[in-house]
């Protein structure tokens, strides 16, 4: 029964954060660190969960995460993630947002700006910034993705390749072991592309999460950014292609 209830609980921590690690389930429920490796091993076998470094995340494949759940998973590490964005963004800047829940964050950061202009392809970007005052907002055109707010396609991609903005600031779905960034909309990633062809400096804001992911549309090379900003220590295949690739990492 004890066993019962903890599964449960972890996989509620899992869906609100995004991951759980072994140390801290321990601690949470005074439970050996072997107790705590046997319940996520448990968890990872029946699929409910997949094996990370000193922990497990929930599982990812062909199919993103539906878009409320992505937005509650780890809100407290997205908010920091984006304060720390918005802190590199000067007043009057232009700046590009793409989908995501991360860049909604750093939209939510963006409010005590001024002057800005924001040039998006996310609705809830628009929404967030919009009655605000802070920014002019332009939104790009092209097919509405209703899950999430999100508009893609070649019409979208072709919009945004009228400006050339100060910064870009994406978010992507995965970030693997060869520093490639993943997503899992074709359509998604040619906007993502464009906009990232179009800015001066390109900063990706992605949780810790993202490391141990999988989706299948590249974007690019972390390496053609010119900072990471994220929530724990890189793993160190991928630190170095950001040392040698001169991306500056932002731990928060």
């Amino acid at each position: 029964m004890a066993q019962n209830f903890r599964h449960a609980e972890i996989l509620q921590l899992a869906r609100a954060e995004g991951r759980v690690l072994v140390e801290d389930l321990a601690a949470r429920f005074g439970v050996s660190l072997q107790t705590a490796r046997r319940d996520l091993a448990s968890l990872c076998e029946s699929g409910a969960l997949a094996r990370v470094y000193g922990g497990a995340m929930l599982p990812s494949g062909v199919a993103n995460i539906g878009y409320e759940q992505r937005r509650q998973m780890g809100a407290a590490s997205k908010a920091r993630i984006a304060a720390a964005c918005a802190r590199d963004i000067p007043d009057g800047a232009s700046v590009f947002l793409n989908i995501g829940t991360t860049t909604e964050a750093v939209a939510r950061a963006l409010l005590g700006h001024k002057n800005l202009l924001v040039v998006t392809n996310n609705i809830n970007v628009a929404n967030i910034l919009g009655p605000s005052g802070a920014a002019e907002i332009v939104v790009a055109g092209g097919s509405l993705r209703p899950s999430d707010g999100g508009l893609v396609g070649d019409a979208t991609a072709e919009f945004i390749r009228q400006f050339k903005l100060d910064y870009a600031v994406i978010g992507a779905s995965a970030l693997d072991a060869d520093g490639d960034l993943l997503d899992y909309d074709f359509r998604e990633v040619r906007v993502t592309q464009a906009i990232l062809a179009s800015a001066r400096l390109r900063f990706l804001v992605a949780d810790a999460g993202k490391f141990a992911r999988k989706a299948p549309v590249r974007i690019c090379n972390v390496t053609a950014l010119d900072m990471l900003i994220t929530d724990a220590a890189l793993p160190v295949p991928l630190a170095r292609l950001c040392a040698t690739g001169q991306t500056r990492v932002a731990l928060v």
